[in-house]
């Protein structure tokens, strides 16, 4: 699991300007709020290293922390003024094609009172249905750094409390901790 949790909490604190060392950009270019950059894979290597977090490349060269819940892409996409940052999610809990009006009644008010991560549906060929949340920035005429890492940390906060709300939402947390057994009560994970 990446990340730390503590007691159904995910803490994130980082200073940008403790972040070492960010290639790829001009040290000159600065605007009103300080370096504007044009982000690249390993300036999220170093946000996530700093953020604690375990992450690996993918077989498409994406940059992935998994969780036992979900897993988090860092994705480039485009080139030039059109190219685009995103922070996508696919979680791993399954759902019916039945349950669809429930998922698009929840996720439709999640979408309605949040920012990000912006969630939908995807149905797989085996008829399970699965959540995605997404989070995207253009980024080809540079970013501010601090935006670009405030951003960054926000939508990975976002996306596991997405997860933990919607489980509370569809009762899922409680129906989980009763499927554990009696005998483990005492118990704990280390």
């Amino acid at each position: 699991m990446a990340g730390r949790r503590h007691e159904g909490t995910f803490t994130v604190s980082i200073d940008p300007s403790s972040i070492p060392s960010f290639g790829g950009q001009d040290p000159e270019q600065t605007g009103p709020t300080g370096s504007v950059v044009i982000p690249d894979q390993e300036l999220v290597k170093q946000l996530l290293d700093q953020m604690e977090l375990k992450y690996l490349v993918d077989e498409e060269g994406d940059l992935a922390a998994p969780w036992e819940e979900f897993r988090t892409y860092f994705m480039f996409r485009g080139e030039g003024e059109q190219a685009v940052f995103a922070v996508r999610t696919f979680y791993e809990r399954a759902y019916s094609v039945d349950d669809k009006p429930q998922l698009h009644e929840v996720i439709d008010d999640w979408n309605r009172r949040t920012l990000w991560p912006k969630v939908y549906t995807h149905t797989h060929d085996d008829g399970s249905v699965r959540l995605i949340g997404e989070a995207q920035t253009i980024i080809g005429l540079g970013v501010s750094l601090e935006h670009f890492v405030s951003s960054t940390v926000s939508w990975v906060r976002a996306s596991i409390e997405f997860d933990q709300w919607v489980g509370e939402t569809l009762g899922l947390e409680k129906d989980a901790e009763g499927d554990d057994g009696e005998g483990d009560a005492g118990e704990t994970e280390s």
